[in-house]
């Protein structure tokens, strides 16, 4: 690899699915991509058949599909073994009343068992909404109760944080592991299977239009809100997993995010499958030694991955690698924040692999902006549009602005993976669209004359740590929830390691005094009550928080403002 200065890297020559990148730009078509799925011909839709059941009709059934490593321990699944596991927990599901376009939730670790809960939902038509398997009990309710979920699959370990008795329309829980004690409403899966005889064409069909999945995302004020997306973003994900992931037959792919954020569901299931690729889940936290393990055992040759996690292989320096054997690996991606150039730098001098950034959000479906393996990389830079996307940088009116000028990202819409709504909330969706036929994204950006695409901010306040978007206002609902807290302001503070960490500005209720013991005991409410990463990591008592005169709204802005200049004086 050639090493343009330290500002450029030249791309690894290599026999890649998209060698130029302004050709596919000029000829790309979406029907095109269409006539490589099964319905092109049949008329039939069903994203779950295109990823596990067509590879079988295709005569792959014996190809390796699943391999689950935790620590010491592995087993793989063929396509032909999960197509049969899939039916028959789908059977299960039928049997038991689910049906097409039904809410079925499912809460599980990293196993086999949540990503077979999830292609076997989807078989039936129904919408599959996969939960990060840290979230603590509001945030587990917040969701179910928002959709009036009737349907939730979970192990017996998580449902300890399901408040069953604050989810009246929960009707069902299907119980994943061994249990011979079940309380109100559950029932155990396993006995279920062995009872039941798999359906034959247990698939139900949909059209492209039809809802697959929906994941929540935070906003700065207000619940999460419920992105849904119907099946025609098949179209979208699996040509950026041929092109950006540049997947092929015998690749081994691996995704290290949970399917309970959207990149662990679309990226961790739906594009390497739809690609027929070998996908690896790693059942462990993150652990360097057992990364690197994971990596040699598996013979992972493609890997997406965050920044965090990326700096964090970093901090155990740069040794560590050549006591692994890591010659599989030929391709590696990043995802969830920007990507900082010496992450980049770090990858190709001691991985000897260029790391690819990508962007897009949870709204967008798919990837919109990439780092192609053929094309050359510009560090610090999201990469360019992908083929078929048309983005802008606009001004507060709507105006493109030239190149080299900030601006708010947005993308030309429609495009194949777009969400299909928000859920119950119409007056949200058309919030994205404030321009007509633009998508606006919420994030500040500058386009170079080359075409590279630089993330400057967010025009909100939203919070990404550790790739993670996290809504300062759940999390402040949550602080004032604790007897000590009268007032809270919540805002994103820059980390070296996470990008961006939570920090909480507090007012307390009078009676109370501040202290260490005090500030660590609001901190774990907060962490045992909604999600561990939403959980502040510094917190600062006030005596008053900045607001709007006419409306009382804290000036989250403002709190920032303090603490980035703060930062400065410290750098001084």
């Amino acid at each position: 690899m050639t090493v343009i200065g330290r500002q450029q890297l030249a791309p690894i020559e290599g026999d890649y699915n998209l060698t130029n990148y302004e050709e596919a730009c000029q000829h790309i078509s979406w029907d095109e991509v269409k006539q490589q799925f099964s319905w092109s011909e049949s008329g039939l839709v069903n994203m779950a058949y295109e990823c596990i059941d067509k590879h079988v009709v295709d005569g792959y059934g014996n190809k390796i599909g699943l391999h689950y490593v935790n620590g010491a321990y592995e087993e793989t699944y063929t396509f032909a073994e999960i197509k049969e596991k899939t039916d028959h927990i789908a059977t299960v599901l039928r049997n038991q009343g689910v049906k097409k376009g039904d809410f079925v939730f499912i809460f599980l670790p990293k196993h086999p068992d949540c990503y077979f809960a999830m292609i076997a939902t989807i078989k039936l038509g129904a919408i599959a909404g996969p939960l990060f398997e840290a979230f603590m009990e509001e945030a587990v309710k917040d969701r179910i109760s928002d959709c009036d979920g009737r349907f939730l699959i979970t192990d017996t370990d998580l449902l300890k944080r399901v408040p069953k008795n604050e989810l009246p329309s929960l009707e069902k829980i299907f119980i994943t592991d061994d249990v011979q004690l079940l309380g109100e409403k559950e029932i155990s899966l396993i006995k279920e299977l062995e009872k039941t005889e798999i359906e034959e064409d247990i698939t139900t069909w949909v059209d492209l239009e039809h809802g697959l999945n929906i994941h929540y995302t935070s906003g700065s004020t207000g619940k999460p809100k419920g992105i849904i997306h119907a099946h025609r973003a098949m179209v979208h994900q699996y040509q950026t997993g041929k092109w950006v992931l540049d997947l092929k037959e015998d690749d081994v792919y691996w995704c290290t995010a949970h399917p309970g954020w959207v990149t662990g569901t679309v990226y961790g299931i739906f594009t390497p499958w739809l690609n027929r690729a070998t996908i690896v889940v790693n059942g462990g936290r993150f652990d360097a030694k057992g990364w690197y393990h994971t990596l040699e055992t598996a013979g992972v040759s493609v890997w997406y991955s965050a920044p965090t996690a990326y700096r964090m292989l970093m901090a155990e320096g740069n040794d560590l690698p050549n006591n692994y054997d890591l010659s599989n690996l030929r391709h590696l991606l990043s995802v969830g924040e920007p990507l900082n150039p010496e992450v980049i730098y770090w990858g190709q001098e001691t991985l000897g692999k260029r790391i690819h950034d990508t962007w897009w959000m949870t709204e967008t479906g798919a990837q919109l902006i990439v780092n192609l393996p053929s094309e050359v990389i510009k560090p610090g830079s999201m990469g360019r549009p992908f083929p078929g996307i048309s983005i802008a940088i606009l001004d507060d009116d709507g105006i493109e602005q030239s190149r080299g000028s900030i601006g708010h990202l947005a993308i030309k819409a429609p495009w194949p993976g777009m969400m299909k709504e928000v859920w119950k909330n119409e007056e949200k969706y058309q919030s994205y669209f404030p321009f007509e036929g633009w998508y606006v994204s919420g994030d500040l950006a500058v386009q170079d004359e080359d075409g590279y695409i630089f993330f400057q901010g967010r025009s909100d306040d939203m919070i990404n740590s550790s790739g993670e978007r996290i809504g300062p206002f759940e999390v402040e609902s949550k602080l004032i929830e604790h007897p000590a807290v009268a007032e809270a302001g919540v805002i994103g503070k820059p980390d070296v390691l996470r990008g961006e960490i939570v920090k909480a500005f507090i007012v307390l209720r009078k009676g109370y005094t501040g202290s260490d013991a005090l500030l660590e005991e609001i901190r774990k409410f907060v962490k045992t009550r909604l999600a561990a990463h939403s959980a502040p990591r510094e917190m600062e008592i006030v005596s008053e928080l900045p607001k709007t005169k006419i409306s009382g709204k804290i000036l989250r802005r403002e709190l920032k403002a303090r603490e980035l200049a703060k930062l400065s004086q410290q750098v001084q």
